[in-house]
């Protein structure tokens, strides 16, 4: 009777708070994207896109400034008919910490495309695309790389993204062409139109127990995993949150991981808030969920692990030593994953406590 008694309590919970969040929700009028079901080619094909990226090279590398300027671009590749295309566009420095020189040597850029210029092009309907670089080296592209892959594992309601190997060309000829990996990410915009959805402004606060509560636990455990603590749903830092329509829960759905352990970057150092010494050193972020919220994790998580470790043991392009790293840093997550006093303490009680005083990263605004 007890155990009847507990399960209801949970499930009484776990309604409560579905019903608090379309409460919430529903004062955001945001409207459902129209349907967009064509496919896009550039991100529905797994293979390695090749292309030549010409631009200002001295130009672009000294505007790192926060007030940035667009520059003359073109980008050339051979499509499956053998013929060369050329697609001229302009490119941006991007991002935080790795538009640092001190951090990159080389920035990611943003892409923005004009549409009446991509016509019949790989690039098609393409407007922004972010392009990340390899920064201080290849290896660490492919890395963060195949942790988007692992997420899509996890929800397909996430961002995509296609691995190329770029040729960068200086348009003044002052420096040799150099080829590097990268990957592009999808726009987000296009992202949440794959679901008929729009992304929810960042002025909107949302807190984590006002979004689908499985797809909120699948990413914090996610998080967890991983070794990321870059994260934050109500700052919207490194999260984006979307929706189909007022009556729908939104669904948060992360991106940028190189600060995650399973990445080791050499310049991602965790915030000192955090109490942790690295990276790796893996810190449950979420909030409490219902126990029948944190079965159904576990019994996700479990039911995928050969398609998660497949992602490490299939990527020809890693680093032997690496890849035995990470299956080992992946075997600790599963042995806490399914050791229930383990869990207790690593997730459910540090998701309780989080509820109680979620500790706040210096540098993000605090919110009410």
């Amino acid at each position: 009777m007890q155990v009847v008694i507990s399960c209801l309590i949970c499930l009484l919970l776990l309604y409560s708070r579905q019903v608090q969040a379309r409460a919430t929700f529903a004062i955001l009028h945001v409207q459902p994207a129209p349907a967009d079901t064509e496919e896009n080619a550039l991100f529905a094909d797994e293979d390695v896109l090749h292309f030549k990226l010409a631009f200002n090279y001295q130009e672009l590398q000294k505007d790192r400034d926060e007030e940035r300027e667009y520059h003359k671009a073109a980008i050339t590749y051979t499509d499956k008919s053998g013929a060369a295309v050329q697609v001229d566009l302009k490119v941006m420095v991007r991002g935080n910490r790795r538009r640092d020189p001190a951090v990159c040597k080389f920035p990611p850029l943003m892409l923005n495309f004009s549409r009446k210029d991509t016509s019949h092009s790989i690039f098609e309907k393409e407007n922004k695309l972010k392009l990340v670089t390899h920064c201080i080296g290849d290896e660490y592209v492919i890395r963060e790389y195949l942790v988007y892959k692992l997420y899509n594992i996890v929800n397909e309601k996430s961002f995509r993204v296609r691995l190329c190997q770029v040729e960068y060309v200086d348009m003044q000829g002052k420096r040799k062409p150099e080829t590097r990996y990268a990957f592009l990410i999808e726009d987000e915009k296009e992202m949440a139109k794959r679901y008929q959805a729009k992304i929810i402004p960042e002025a909107h606060v949302i807190r984590m127990d006002q979004t689908d509560a499985y797809a909120m636990a699948k990413l914090a455990v996610f998080q967890y995993m991983i070794g990321n603590t870059e994260w934050s749903v109500p700052y919207r830092h490194n999260i984006k949150i979307i929706t189909a329509d007022t009556a729908v829960i939104p669904v948060a759905i992360p991106y940028d991981f190189d600060y995650a352990g399973i990445v080791s970057a050499p310049y991602a150092t965790p915030p000192p808030e955090l109490g942790i010494r690295t990276v790796r050193q893996r810190l449950y972020r979420g909030y409490h969920f219902p126990d029948i919220t944190y079965r159904e994790v576990i019994n996700f998580y479990n039911i995928h692990q050969a398609d998660i470790y497949k992602v490490y043991t299939d990527a020809i392009l890693l680093d032997k030593k690496y890849q035995k790293q990470t299956l080992s840093y992946l075997d600790d997550f599963y042995e806490t994953l399914n050791n229930p006093k383990a869990f207790r303490n690593a997730i459910v009680r540090a998701g309780q406590q989080n509820q109680k005083s979620y500790v706040v990263v210096k540098g993000l605004e605090e919110v009410n």
